[in-house]
């Protein structure tokens, strides 16, 4: 079981900013902690604009600084800080410990070298081989993800959108690192493409045995794909627990509006519910609970108090003190 192994990566009490003359201060994450286990997988969820992506970005150390400031926290690789990292120490962590599927294959990509020299430099750069045999280790990369040899020397706009999320998929995989972050690495696919691409992430993960942090909005996928869920909203998580406790044992009521918003086969035709509002301005956060202007169970004390994150249950935790699991009932 994933909950019996050793954490890979330990993220502490992280906090980014990012400062702009034009806005002022935006508060893009606040007090983030997680840590994820060796070959589990753990999805972070949360609407546009909650965080996701800064935190990623803060793992990979890959922030514009400025106008990112990180102001407290720390990222732990092996009982060492990644953030006090230095610059030849990230080039050996990034694509050999870690390595990120982007979120847009259109772009992730140069457009002026071959998909095949793109996989090779990564090869090259890591394990420290010659171009012969780099270029012999990225031909087999690009078969396990589908691409055949004869397309080695193609370019990027030669290929689909789906076919250029494989070429991604395949640098990130080529040094085999211990932690791979997905950046919603199916959104600009369509559905067909999507499970073929999810299918392959599932099988290489499990030959190499990589951690996988997840980000998403399909829930679809994480309860497919993930062993771990984090509810992440206004910069900070809201609940974490697996994926039976995060769909059987809701706690949170804004898990519980990212529920009901979902199709159902035997919904009937029935309109589908939506969260009121929307969430708050990062530059002028609320005193309280950042949800509490959207939430049904909120009282005075959740719109002027800070909670914590607590653990209701063995590795269940939510940030809120009408636990829907406990106190508050869930509407059918």
């Amino acid at each position: 079981m994933a909950d019996m192994k050793e954490n890979v990566i330990d993220i502490k009490d992280l906090t980014v900013h990012f400062q702009s003359r034009e806005i002022g201060v935006c508060k893009a994450v606040n007090h983030f902690s997680l840590s994820i286990k060796r070959g589990e997988t753990i999805g972070l969820v949360g609407e546009t604009g909650a965080g996701k992506t800064t935190v990623a970005l803060s793992i990979m150390r890959l922030l514009q600084m400025p106008p990112a400031v990180i102001k407290s926290g720390e990222i732990l690789y092996e009982g060492q800080d990644v953030l006090k990292f230095s610059k030849k120490q990230m080039r050996e962590f990034r694509g050999k410990k870690v390595s990120m599927i982007f979120q847009d294959p259109m772009t992730a990509l140069n457009p002026i070298e071959t998909i095949g020299d793109q996989v090779s430099e990564v090869i090259r750069i890591h394990n420290k081989v010659d171009k012969k045999t780099a270029m012999e280790m990225a031909v087999k990369m690009l078969e396990r993800v589908g691409i055949s040899v004869d397309r080695f020397n193609e370019y990027p706009h030669q290929f689909s959108g789906g076919m250029k999320q494989r070429v991604i998929i395949a640098i990130a995989l080529a040094c085999n690192p211990q932690i791979l972050i997905a950046d919603e690495p199916t959104t600009a696919l369509d559905v067909t493409i999507q499970a073929q691409v999810l299918d392959m992430m599932n099988e290489l993960k499990k030959e190499t045995d990589a951690s996988t942090l997840l980000i998403t909005h399909d829930l679809g996928v994480v309860a497919e794909m993930c062993d771990r869920v984090a509810i992440m909203y206004a910069g900070e998580v809201v609940e974490l627990g697996t994926t039976a406790q995060i769909f059987d044992e809701t706690a949170h009521p804004y898990t519980q509006g990212l529920l009901d918003s979902l199709p159902r086969l035997a919904g009937g035709g029935k309109r589908l519910k939506s969260i009121p509002g929307l969430m708050p301005d990062p530059t002028n956060l609320p005193e309280g609970c950042s949800f509490a202007d959207r939430c049904a169970y909120a009282t005075e004390e959740c719109k002027k108090c800070k909670h914590d994150l607590k653990e209701i249950k063995n590795g269940h935790y939510v940030r809120c003190i009408h636990q829907l699991s406990k106190g508050g009932k869930k509407d059918e």
